[in-house]
C-alpha cells in the first residue's frame, strides 16, 4: 500500500514521462533531498531554487506563459503569504486577457498541523486559497486520491494549486478503494521508488508501471453514508471524521461524511443531496474559524437550504490565534480533533428540530 507522498511522487513521474511537465522545482525539490518529505526524490525533470517563494512562483508563471507546463513546490505553505500578489496574477491573467493566455502550472505546498511543526510549519492555507480567483484548488485525504487529483491537476490548464496534508503524508491506504491502480506490494514499491539513506549519487529509482487515473477536480467522495448528521470536510480531517463517526454508531447516531477533495469548484450538488437527507451538517477544517471556507459553505447552505435544516449549521475550525505551539498539547488545542468533532456531532443529532 502506497503513502500519501509515494502516490504523489508516482504522479509526478507520470507527469514527467506522460502528460508534458518540463519542470518540477523549488527549495531542495531537486537531488540529492528530493523533498523535505520525499515528494520529488528520483524524479528526472526537478532542480533546485533559493529560499525565495516569490521567485518560485513568478518563475513558474514565466515557465507557463512561455509554454512549458510546470509543477513548482512552496516547500510549506506557511511561506506563501508573501506570493499573494503572484498568485493573483496567475489566476487573473486569463480572464484579463480575454482568453488569449493561460497559465497551465500546478502549485503544490504541504499544509496543516500534525507533525508539532510549530509556529512557521503548521499554519493552513485553504481560506486565503479561496480568495484567489482563477485557481483550482485540491486537497487530498488519502494516497489514491492524491494520485487522480495530481494527474487532473497536471492535465488541467488552469493553475490548480495541490494542497499536500503534512499529517498524512507517510499514512498508508486503508483499504482497497485508497490503492492506486496497479501498485505493487508496499514493501516492493519502496525497495523500487525509496532513495537508500546515505550516498544517493549511484540509486535510480524503478518506477511502477500503473495505470493513469483522472480524478475530476470539483467532484466530493462520498466516504461514508449516514442519515444523522452531515460532515463537510477535506484532508487530514477526512479520517478524523470517519474515525468520529465509527465511535458514535453505538450511541444511534448515523454520521454521513462528503470529502470534498476540491475547495474550488466545490461539489455543491454533492452537498446538497447529503444535506437534504441528514437536515444537519458540520463543517470541519483546520484554518482559523474568522472568514473560513467552511463560513462561505453554511452561507449558501442556509441560504440556499434553510428550510431543509432540523438544526443551525456548526463550523469546528482552528482557533483564532497567531500561531500553532510546538508541544503537544498546544497544537492539540489550536486545530480540531477526534473528541471535538463527536461533541459537535452529538450536540448536532440532539438538537429538536
Amino acid at each position: 500500500m502506497a503513502t500519501m507522498i509515494q502516490a504523489i511522487r508516482m504522479a509526478l513521474h507520470v507527469g514527467e514521462t506522460k502528460l508534458g511537465v518540463t519542470d518540477i522545482f523549488g527549495e531542495d525539490v531537486g537531488p540529492p533531498l528530493g523533498g523535505v518529505f520525499t515528494g520529488t526524490q528520483g524524479l528526472d525533470k526537478t532542480w533546485n531554487t533559493p529560499l525565495d517563494e516569490r521567485g518560485i512562483v513568478g518563475m513558474a508563471i514565466g515557465l507557463a506563459l512561455a509554454g512549458q507546463k510546470p509543477v513548482a513546490e512552496i516547500q510549506f505553505c506557511d511561506y506563501a503569504f508573501n506570493t499573494i500578489d503572484l498568485l493573483k496574477i496567475a489566476g487573473n491573467t486569463y480572464w484579463s486577457s480575454g482568453g488569449d493566455w493561460n497559465v497551465p502550472l500546478v502549485l503544490m505546498t504541504p499544509v496543516g498541523a500534525g507533525i508539532r511543526g510549530s509556529l512557521y510549519h503548521s499554519h493552513s492555507f485553504d481560506a486565503q486559497a479561496t480568495r484567489i480567483p482563477g485557481w483550482k484548488i485540491v486537497m487530498p485525504s488519502n494516497p489514491r486520491d492524491a494520485y487522480g487529483l495530481m494527474l487532473s491537476a497536471i492535465k488541467d490548464p488552469n493553475p490548480v494549486m495541490f494542497l499536500k496534508p503534512k499529517a498524512l503524508l507517510r499514512l498508508k491506504a486503508k483499504g482497497p478503494d485508497e490503492l492506486l491502480p496497479g501498485e505493487p506490494d508496499e514493501k516492493k514499491l519502496a525497495q523500487m521508488i525509496d532513495a537508500p539513506l546515505g550516498d544517493r549519487t549511484a540509486w535510480k529509482p524503478t518506477w511502477p508501471d500503473l495505470e493513469e487515473l483522472y480524478i475530476p477536480i470539483g467532484k466530493a467522495r462520498v466516504a461514508r453514508e449516514g442519515t444523522t448528521v452531515t460532515v463537510l470536510t477535506y484532508g487530514r480531517n477526512v479520517p478524523m471524521s470517519l474515525t468520529a463517526a465509527a465511535e458514535l454508531e453505538s450511541e444511534g447516531i448515523d454520521v454521513e461524511v462528503i470529502d470534498l477533495r476540491s475547495l474550488h469548484p466545490y461539489d455543491w450538488d454533492a452537498i446538497k443531496a447529503s444535506v437534504q437527507k441528514t437536515n444537519r451538517v458540520l463543517v470541519v477544517n483546520e484554518d482559523t474559524e474568522i472568514t473560513n471556507f467552511g463560513e462561505h459553505l453554511i452561507r449558501r447552505i442556509v441560504e440556499e437550504l434553510f428550510y431543509e435544516l432540523h438544526a443551525p449549521p456548526k463550523l469546528l475550525a482552528g482557533e483564532h490565534i497567531p500561531g500553532i505551539g510546538l508541544a503537544d498539547a498546544l497544537e492539540m488545542a489550536s486545530v480540531p480533533q477526534i473528541a471535538g468533532i463527536k461533541a459537535a456531532l452529538v450536540q448536532l443529532a440532539q438538537h429538536e428540530p
